[in-house]
This record gives C-alpha cells, sequence and structure tokens, in this order.
C-alpha cells in the first residue's frame, strides 16, 4: 500500500493541516480524504503543490507499506 506522509511532514515543518488545507484550496471533504490515506487517486497538480509548499520532493511524501 502506499501512504501519504503529509502529515508527518506538516508536523515535522511546524505547520497544520489546516494550513496545507487554505494553501491547497480543495474541498475539505477531499483534503481530508487525502490527508488520512482514504483516497484512491492524488492529482499530480496536487502531489507538486504539495511538495513545493512543503520543501520536498514526491519521494518524501510517499512511502510504500507492506500490510
Amino acid at each position: 500500500m502506499i501512504k501519504l506522509r503529509v502529515l508527518d511532514l506538516l508536523e515535522k515543518k511546524g505547520l497544520t493541516k489546516y494550513w496545507l488545507y487554505k494553501q491547497l484550496g480543495m474541498s475539505y471533504q477531499n483534503f481530508s480524504k487525502m490527508v488520512n490515506n482514504q483516497t484512491k487517486s492524488i492529482r499530480y497538480e496536487n502531489i507538486e503543490t504539495i511538495c513545493l509548499l512543503l520543501e520536498c520532493t514526491p519521494n518524501d511524501l510517499f512511502e510504500i507499506t507492506v500490510e
């Protein structure tokens, strides 16, 4: 399973989920599903924006877990 690590990265940067939500400009329902790993897809545009905001790469943003 591929897991989005955005909450870990926000914590390391001292930022909040609310801050990221406002920066992305997406609906709260979709944002919440995304950061809580409850979505099946994420738009490239959102991945790029998150990486730019958190000064990270897609490799930092995702991890593969075995369940």
